[in-house]
């Protein structure tokens, strides 16, 4: 069976791989120079299968209301006439109760744990280097209040059985000694233990590779230019480079799949969310951070990935805005600067801006369309490189018709009143 993968992201690549272990022919479609060039470029670097969690939350909507007013604050939206935008932001506070919480949750975290034991299973069978550490991610809270509303977390992370330990400031020193000349910062800090932290676009370029040798094909500096359709099913993709044609296709185009797909009929809710991240030298080794820290005041991760520092935040709900203004990392800049003084050059970091591919429930929409030779992986939002191997995993074997290891329940375009063939 021959299968065209739309994008050569963290999704695109893993979905390639698996299906060409399944015993695909395999061809990738990406308008960039390389495999990883977009939204897997410089994020965080954290495997949060512990923070697994829908942005739609009970208490978002006023905690959003707050942010407005701190300095370093982690949401912005810069207003604008586009429907799309306004019903995005609807549907995601129409998820932000309790009942839907629970829901879009437990589709997350079914889908993070999958994709833990696929890396996990990917990383015995194949020799990747990616600047691995299994060190955990410390949520790091700088007041009380922070701490006690942490146990509505920890109820949920003991729920699914992900494994975690409550910190005083002693704790969070013995897991992070970098913090040592700040201690006075914060008051403690919730550990999740089997959390990793990683280079995604080193992974991805690694794994392209040995794609390549099990002999999928890599089409790169292409324009998707259209899909063409005949008696309702896809015959080909148009590109720069002519058409381009399989049995089967699998759109995994992150923040820009919508935009294809609606000349197609299919509409999904899936909106480009900014982010910002540097990445720094380490100057002091003993002074950086050994793995990922979440400040929960600011909503920044700081991450360990080999001898650099990784710093990403910020939600920015702007439409496709690729701008990297001067001033626009300066959150991020602030969180390393406050937390790990001496740890990093930080005149020395190189700022860039990525869109994530973010549905307002959170969960990722992978699986069939109303064309029974299309299927979609793609609406990670953050977690793209969390849930990478699972959903393409069980994207793979969807598309080969093979049953997946686990529950795909509410995980299609259905959910959305979009018809999916049997």
């Amino acid at each position: 069976m021959r299968v065209v993968v739309l994008g050569a992201g963290i999704i695109g690549v893993t979905t390639a791989y698996y299906l060409a272990r399944l015993g695909a022919e395999v061809e990738v479609l990406d308008r960039q120079r390389g495999p990883g060039m977009e939204t897997s470029f410089a994020n965080a670097g954290e495997l949060s299968y512990g923070m697994t969690s829908p942005w739609a939350a009970p208490g978002i909507p006023w905690k959003a209301v707050k942010w407005m007013f701190m300095k370093h604050r982690p949401l912005f939206i810069r207003p604008s006439l586009s429907p799309t935008m306004w019903r995005w932001c609807a549907q995601m506070l129409a998820n932000c109760n309790a009942q839907d919480y629970a829901r879009n949750k437990g589709r997350m975290v079914r889908v993070s744990n999958y994709s833990r034991d696929s890396l996990t299973e990917l990383m015995q069978e194949l020799s990747i280097e990616f600047d691995q550490r299994e060190l955990g991610t410390l949520q790091l809270f700088r007041k009380p209040k922070q701490v006690e509303a942490s146990k509505a977390d920890q109820d949920v992370l003991a729920k699914y059985d992900s494994p975690f330990e409550v910190l005083d400031r002693d704790g969070c020193l013995a897991a992070e000694p970098g913090l040592i000349h700040v201690a006075h910062k914060f008051v403690g800090g919730l550990r999740l233990t089997a959390d990793r932290t990683g280079d995604c676009r080193m992974f991805t370029q690694s794994l392209s590779e040995i794609a390549a040798d099990l002999g999928v094909k890599f089409h790169y500096n292409v324009n998707i230019d259209g899909v063409a359709m005949n008696n309702s099913r896809i015959v080909g993709i148009d590109t720069s480079d002519g058409r381009i044609s399989g049995d089967r296709y699998v759109c995994s185009m992150g923040p820009y799949a919508p935009i294809l797909l609606k000349t197609i009929g299919i509409h999904i809710p899936v909106y480009p969310i900014k982010g910002y991240s540097i990445t720094l030298p380490i100057t002091d080794p003993e002074a950086a951070p050994r793995s990922t820290i979440m400040d929960e005041t600011y909503k920044v991760a700081v991450t360990r990935l080999g001898e650099r520092i990784r710093v990403a935040g910020q939600a920015i709900i702007a439409g496709y805005n690729h701008q990297l203004r001067s001033d626009a990392t300066e959150s991020v800049r602030h969180v390393v600067s406050d937390l790990f003084p001496r740890g990093g050059d930080v005149s020395k970091a190189e700022g860039w801006t990525g869109l994530r591919p973010m549905t307002p429930d959170g969960t990722p929409i992978i699986g069939a369309t109303r064309y029974d030779n299309l299927f979609l992986n793609t609406g990670h939002g953050t977690l793209g490189w969390t849930m990478a191997c699972g959903s393409a995993r069980i994207a793979a074997d969807i598309v080969m018709g093979k049953e997946p290891d686990i529950d795909t329940d509410g995980l299609t375009i259905a959910r959305y009143g979009q018809a999916v063939t049997a």
